[in-house]
C-alpha cells in the first residue's frame, strides 16, 4: 500500500485531565500516515487520484485546537474519523499524536499515543 507522510505538525489545544491543563493549554504534534493507492495520481500526475497535503493539515488542526477532551487518545480517534469522512479514497491510516509537556514528573522527552485505523465497512 501506498503512503502519505504528515509528520510534526505542531498546535495549541486544551486537552487533558486536569483544570490547568484544559485552561492553560499546551503544545501538540501529529504525526500522520495515510494509506491509498497513488499509482492513478503519479501515473496521471492529477491531484485530484491524490490527498492535498494542506487538506491534511486542516483536518489535524481542526481537532487538536478544537474541542477539547480529557485523554489524548480521543484526540487521536477524532483525528482518523474526520480523515475517512473527509478523504473517500483513504484506506487506512496511522495517527500519533504527542504531548511534550504532560503535567508529571519525572524526565522525559513527550508522551506519545499511536493508534491504526482502516476504513469501516
Amino acid at each position: 500500500m501506498d503512503k502519505i507522510y504528515v509528520n510534526q505538525m505542531e498546535f495549541w489545544g486544551y486537552h487533558g485531565l486536569f483544570p490547568e491543563e484544559n485552561k492553560l493549554g499546551q503544545r501538540f504534534y501529529v504525526d500522520l500516515e495515510l494509506e491509498l493507492d497513488l499509482e492513478p495520481a503519479a501515473q496521471t500526475d492529477d491531484m485530484t487520484k491524490s490527498i492535498d497535503y494542506g487538506a491534511i493539515y486542516e483536518v489535524a488542526k481542526k481537532i487538536v485546537e478544537g474541542k477539547a477532551f480529557h485523554l489524548v487518545e480521543s484526540v487521536a480517534e477524532q483525528i482518523a474519523q474526520e480523515l475517512f469522512a473527509q478523504f473517500l479514497m483513504l484506506d487506512a491510516c496511522l495517527v500519533k499524536v504527542y504531548k511534550p509537556d504532560p503535567p508529571i514528573p519525572g524526565h522525559y522527552k513527550s508522551v506519545a499515543i499511536e493508534i491504526h485505523r482502516s476504513r469501516p465497512s
